[in-house]
């Protein structure tokens, strides 16, 4: 069924809600991009009120063809740019903060996840841009984390309020994000910098080979809304979670502690296979889902919602920015970020 919702904090938007997808608000046709980001900008309190609502918002029929006009939406919609830092997958940087989504194959599906939930500081919003659409699959899928946070199974949640998350990053030329790539310095002075100076724990295993450990909460609270929200990669990058042939071949090559991620409680526990899916069985039940038309832009909530991608045919190109910095600080986390285990 589709329903028509409209609030007095979201006047001047109609939103479209649909079982199974985002929020969906139909723009009027625009003659030029400059007509287009003065709508955006006249409406942006209303975007942001249903933003905080839903955690996830797509705008549809914007005259977005390329990376200029989908910066030209982005400083309508976003007032402060933020980094992306600690890099974990390559993306093409198009200049001007705007970057492509993933340059992962095609045909490697990407689980939700919220941008950044490692770093201590991460991308409040971010906006997401179809210039290309793909022939089938390739959605940007989302999934509330407040809702996801009410399904886990209440223990889990206790222990990870408790202890937090630890990853375990493995940055080498084999596998994974090389390090100079991630920490974006080319000697190992700068990465050790960054590391001491944002609570990350390091060991050279040779001249090019890091391991870095980080201690998170995997729950914080929204520093508007005041809810609180599951917001981790533990999950994403837990080795249960990688198809199975996959994580032999890497086990094999790289050894059990030689894996480019791998996530435990923040006590260095590992949770059982069961509890590991049970995480990922929730995320699966909060997933939506609609596929991208050229044009299209979707806001996200980065704390309240998470994100991933489809696989993918035909050509697809999805740009991405990222604004509004948060600091882990201001999020009430459950634990405290440190390069110890919790109880160490």
């Amino acid at each position: 069924m589709t329903t028509y919702a409209q609030s007095p904090a979201a006047a001047g938007i109609a939103v479209v809600r649909e079982p199974g997808k985002p929020a969906l608000v139909e723009t009027p046709a625009f003659g030029t991009m400059a007509e287009a980001t003065a709508w955006l900008s006249d409406r942006l309190p209303a975007i942001q009120a249903e933003l905080h609502r839903s955690g996830a918002v797509m705008l549809r029929g914007l005259p977005v063809t390329d990376a200029a006009t989908f910066a030209e939406a982005r400083d309508a919609l976003i007032a402060q740019r933020a980094g992306y830092k600690e890099k974990a997958t390559p993306r093409t940087d198009f200049g001007e903060g705007v970057f492509s989504s993933t340059d992962l194959p095609a045909a490697q599906p990407i689980r939700l996840h919220n941008e950044n939930s490692y770093t201590l500081d991460f991308p409040g919003v971010l906006l997401f841009g179809c210039v290309t659409a793909p022939e089938t699959g390739g959605a940007t899928t989302v999934g509330d984390m407040r809702r996801a946070l009410a399904m886990l199974p209440q223990d889990l949640v206790a222990r990870f309020a408790e202890a937090g998350w630890l990853l375990v990053r493995n940055y080498s030329d084999l596998a994974g994000m090389p390090w100079r790539k991630a920490f974006s310095s080319e000697e190992p002075a700068g990465a050790e910098e960054y590391c001491d100076a944002h609570a990350i724990g390091y060991e050279w295993l040779d001249e090019d080979t890091l391991r870095t450990r980080q201690r998170r909460s995997a729950i914080i609270t929204h520093p508007v809304t005041g809810e609180r929200s599951w917001f981790n990669h533990f999950a994403f990058w837990n080795a249960r979670s990688l198809d199975e042939d996959v994580r032999e071949v890497l086990t094999d090559t790289f050894g059990a502690d030689g894996l480019p991620f791998d996530t435990r409680l923040g006590d260095g526990s590992a949770l059982t296979d069961a509890e590991v899916d049970a995480i990922n069985d929730v995320y699966q039940a909060v997933t939506l889902r609609e596929s991208w038309q050229a044009g299209d832009l979707m806001l996200v909530d980065n704390i309240l919602c998470a994100h991933g991608r489809e696989s993918y045919t035909g050509d697809r190109k999805i740009l991405v920015a990222m604004g509004e910095p948060v600091r882990l600080s201001d999020c009430s986390p459950t634990t405290a970020p440190s390069t110890t285990l919790y109880g160490r």
